[in-house]
């Protein structure tokens, strides 16, 4: 009889998966008995099983199996994760009373067949299972005049009352429910083992806690006695509500009731609250759902919120929330990509880039420490316009680049937050920690995301230098033009006024000799007419853009951040890469948190560059799944995972000096 199974709908569950060696215990729907079409089924499972079995194992035919529900059951958002704080402590599963277990074992042993007919007939007539918290349930099983046919009782205590922990969900009541079934004598004794419970979802989808402050640099710091800044950042896409419903088909997989936004928000809150982060970045952020149930609860969280919408018609976009108790804004800098008549930046994804102060907590004395930017990005999703989400990123890191540099040219630490709908091996990934790609004539779906391959065909769009005008103002090195000249040391300021006296002088007069001669350009000697002198200083300017073109046709680009990502994409103890999301039933790594590191000298030839921990210090990270583990789960979103996306989370360090 192994692998059937009877599901009952219940309000806000999924579909369970089957289980094993299920004998005579069922689930019920709620306070009423088992419509005639499930008596049914359940007759029609019992006499094929009888039927499939050999004439030395038959067993009597059983009439019906009336299941009830003596209490209500809860329903709504109580089902799934009542406490997170609970989830600390491993579930803790006792199967049958130890007494009972070795009766029934015994009657696995054919020497002690009429020993376990007359052990059996002492058994009560009906087998209970607790669930700590919930409501009992009550499940009655046929008889015999000398054994039960059944299995035997399981004693389940489980910290969480969700149905969706507990896939199958047997009952106890104080009170006995009458047999329903005649007893009927059986020839042979069979085997029966106890039902398997289902692992909850909670077991499942454990993600441990890594601890990294033991690595060899921060246990430097720490004998230097060394103080730290500690602070948690978090990156989720929550899933926007409108995103879900224009594209229901990415979630055939999922119950409806899990899809519903009044379901996902208390979770997501929840989650949240748990993990406790300083620093948050959240994308698709609905914008009715910010401004009328996000915010004001993050507020009362004590965090100070920030929110950019994506341009157009788009209804979400992203915000970074920090608590004012840790940090104090410096500048904010909201960035849209989306630039009219270029078709490189022709989509209306957002980001924003903000400098913050960490505050030190009182009795520090005369300490300080480094400000801190926190950017956050949603990049576009198109698998085949790698060279959009190219020129998204340029402009980020231009802007970070921006907001980051001090005045001495060197930058404060950098994190990174977002989704770059980009896999870990993509060129895109590569050019972040890299810090240098060379994209020329390269196809635009393999550039970026490499989310899907496209090699196959014939004409595929190819990336071809320059990526992007001069107009945009951002040169190959992701820097804004007018912030990326290096001022000359020494050198001296004048007034305009001051040096229009000498424009005169022989020495302006004369043309220098490595000066190209271009008739009715430079060979005009300066007189006092304006036009001509407009013409003569407007000279500069041209050769400094046809310079800038020059630098672009190379075809690679580059930036000096020094960014590495929090994960390693890649779960050692199981053999397997991380995934951050499930798209079509796909684990894949498109989320991620980058942070500043010092670079180490590599080896000739390695293309890779190797990182160490600077100012910034990564200290713990929580762990990602599988997809092996997430497809167990039934892929995400879950009862479990409100979004269909993974949160990131990630403990820092930052230095704290003195004055």
């Amino acid at each position: 009889m192994t692998d059937a199974f009877f599901t009952c709908r219940k309000n806000v569950l999924l579909a369970k998966s089957p289980s094993t060696q299920i004998e005579g215990v069922f689930a019920a729907t709620r306070g009423r008995s088992v419509p005639e079409e499930q008596e049914a089924l359940l007759q029609q499972w019992l006499e094929e099983g009888v039927e499939n079995l050999p004439a030395s194992e038959s067993v009597p035919a059983v009439r019906k199996v009336s299941v009830t529900l003596p209490s209500d059951w809860l329903e709504g958002s109580e089902l799934l994760m009542t406490s997170l704080s609970d989830l600390n402590t491993s579930p803790e599963v006792t199967r049958c009373a130890d007494q009972q277990l070795s009766e029934l074992n015994a009657l696995a042993s054919s020497e002690l067949q009429d020993h376990a007919v007359a052990e059996l007939a002492r058994l009560p007539a009906e087998e209970t299972v607790t669930v700590g918290g919930s409501a009992p349930w009550a499940a009655v099983v046929p008889q015999t005049d000398h054994q039960t046919a059944g299995c035997a009782g399981i004693n389940v205590e489980v910290l969480n009352d969700d149905p969706a922990v507990l896939a199958w969900s047997l009952g106890c009541d104080a009170e006995t429910v009458p047999p329903v079934l005649p007893a009927r004598p059986i020839q042979d004794a069979v085997p029966f083992y106890p039902v398997p419970t289902e692992v909850p979802y909670h077991e499942i989808l454990w993600r441990d806690w890594e601890d990294l402050s033991v690595q060899p640099c921060v246990l430097e710091e720490v004998s230097k006695n060394t103080p730290l800044f500690e602070f948690r950042v978090m990156s989720y896409n929550i899933l926007a509500q409108d995103l879900v419903e224009q594209g229901l088909d990415l979630y055939v997989h999922c119950h409806p009731d899990i899809l519903n936004w009044n379901y996902r928000l208390p979770n997501l809150l929840q989650e949240i609250q748990h993990w406790d982060p300083d620093v948050l970045c959240l994308q698709e952020v609905q914008e009715n759902h910010y401004w009328e149930q996000l915010e004001p609860t993050f507020k009362e969280m004590g965090f100070a919120c920030f929110y950019k919408r994506r341009t157009g018609t788009k209804t979400d976009g992203c915000a970074v929330c920090y608590k004012h108790s840790r940090f104090q804004l410096i500048s904010l800098s909201p960035i849209e990509y989306f630039r009219p008549g270029l078709d490189i930046l022709n989509r209306d994804n957002v980001g924003l880039v903000l400098l913050l102060q960490p505050v030190l907590p009182e009795g520090l004395g005369l300490k300080a420490v480094s400000p801190l930017c926190v950017a956050n990005t949603h990049v576009l999703f198109n698998p085949r316009r790698g060279d959009i989400k190219l020129a998204q990123v340029a402009l980020l890191l231009a802007e970070i680049d921006k907001i980051a540099r001090t005045t001495e040219g060197s930058y404060y630490p950098v994190i990174l937050c977002g989704d770059l709908n980009s896999v870990p091996d993509s060129p895109l990934y590569k050019f972040i920690r890299n810090g240098e790609l060379s994209y020329h004539g390269m196809p635009a779906w393999k550039v970026v995301s490499g989310q899907e391959d496209f090699s196959q065909q014939l004409y595929s769009r190819k990336l071809l230098a320059p990526l992007w005008p001069s107009s945009l103002g951002v040169t190959d090195k992701c820097q804004y033009v007018t912030l990326c000249q290096p001022k000359k040391l020494g050198r001296r300021e004048y007034s305009r006024d001051f040096l229009l006296q000498f424009r005169f002088c022989d020495v302006a007069c004369e043309r220098p000799p490595q000066l190209v001669l271009l008739e009715g350009v430079t060979d005009a000697k300066p007189v006092a007419s304006a036009r001509e002198h407009s013409a003569v200083t407007a000279i500069p300017k041209r050769h400094n853009s046809l310079s800038f073109l020059g630098k672009q046709c190379s075809g690679v680009i580059q930036h000096g951040l020094n960014l590495t990502s929090v994960y390693s994409h890649f779960l050692p103890q199981r053999g397997r890469p991380e995934v951050t999301t499930m798209p079509m039933g796909l684990g894949a790594t498109v989320d991620y948190i980058f942070y500043s590191a010092e670079p180490v000298e590599s080896k000739a030839g390695e293309c890779r560059r190797l990182y160490k921990d600077g100012a910034l210090k990564l200290l713990g990270r929580l762990s990602l799944l599988s997809e092996d583990v997430l497809l167990m789960a039934n892929g995400l979103p879950n009862p479990f995972c409100p979004s269909d996306h993974l949160c990131l989370l990630a403990s820092f360090g930052l230095e704290i000096s003195r004055l």
